[in-house]
């Protein structure tokens, strides 16, 4: 399944399918038929939701939706990570939803970073009825009562004028195909190392929605731009305001700042141990390259990688073979 995977990625981010081998080349009518079906799936998700056979729900707080076009490595839950600490830091206590993918490793990442703030998490697959569950245990603040979002510019904490305990604001993490939930404001994350892949829907290609769905969108944001030439960035934008040109768009990179030990998380290692030394870099997240190109800038002497699929479970002891190895 694994390599399965890894075949299917590599057609969806080629541009030039005649330099696929001859495998390769087998399974894209089969890939094209299921992206077709799923094309179909969504026509018919929207219009259900459109006529009202399919509910939205509206919550009492604002609702700022995280999402995506694309699967994996847009940098939907470090934007997650630091909206959330924004809101916390200006006194307004967020509640994060999230269904918990592939053994909520999102979650327990956001819980370490997150932790001795105000924001939780709730996890569940219904996440309407998750939100509401949280909503009723802590409390809500009533957003008619203040305009808590203009304040959040100002150096004075909104939790000295209300109780900052209760839940002002609801993060959406992935959400922008949830619509089942409605919300205030959509952000969409984009990888601007491959933003678009072969423009085609799943599986076939890499797009969640058809790119018009960028309509929805309040605010883009490029991520990983520090690693794309200046020029394709120009291109990037330019695409997006031709779907919408009101909209604003935002450029954003990953910026580490140590390294952890497996065995003991709380001890750091500076960056600069990485010079001069031959790494091996292990991942299994949807933008493996973005990673790599992130720790070259760190100045190692030699850069090896294995690629596992975005949320592979890792064992204890795995065998090289499994992923994709690279030298």
């Amino acid at each position: 399944m694994e390599k399965f995977r890894r075949v299917v990625n590599e057609i969806a981010y080629t541009r030039d399918l005649s330099k696929l081998s001859t495998i390769k080349h087998s399974l894209i009518p089969l890939l094209v038929l299921a992206s077709s079906l799923y094309k179909l799936s969504l026509h018919i998700r929207y219009h259900l939701y459109r006529i009202g056979l399919f509910q939205k729900h509206r919550l009492p707080v604002p609702v700022v939706s995280v999402g995506n076009l694309t699967w994996g490595g847009n940098g939907k839950t470090p934007m997650v990570e630091f909206l959330s600490g924004w809101f916390a830091h200006s006194g307004i206590s967020p509640l994060i939803l999230s269904r918990g993918y592939a053994g909520g490793d999102e979650v327990k990442m956001l819980q370490r970073h997150l932790l001795g703030t105000s924001a939780k998490i709730g996890v569940g697959a219904n996440r309407a009825k998750t939100a509401i569950c949280y909503l009723e245990r802590y409390g809500h603040v009533d957003p008619h009562i203040t305009s808590w979002f203009g304040n959040c510019y100002s150096e004075e904490k909104l939790g000295d004028h209300f109780d900052s305990s209760k839940f002002g604001v609801v993060v959406l993490d992935d959400g922008m195909q949830h619509l089942s939930l409605s919300r205030d404001v959509e952000i969409v994350m984009i990888n601007g190392l491959m933003p678009w892949g072969n423009h085609q829907l799943l599986p076939f290609g890499p797009l969640r929605e058809p790119l018009t769905a960028l309509q929805r969108a309040d605010v883009v944001v490029v991520h990983h731009a520090d690693l794309v030439p200046i020029p394709d960035l120009v291109d990037i934008e330019l695409m997006i305001h031709e779907i919408k040109k009101s909209i604003p768009v935002f450029f954003t990179r990953m910026a580490p700042s140590h390294f952890l030990k497996v065995e003991d998380i709380h001890t750091r290692i500076p960056l600069t141990a990485a010079q001069d030394k031959v790494l091996l870099c292990v991942s299994a997240i949807g933008s493996p390259i973005a990673f790599l190109k992130c720790i070259v800038k760190l100045g190692p002497l030699r850069v090896d990688r294995v690629d596992f699929s975005d949320h592979h479970l890792l064992q204890d002891k795995f065998e090289i073979d499994a992923g994709c190895c690279y030298h």
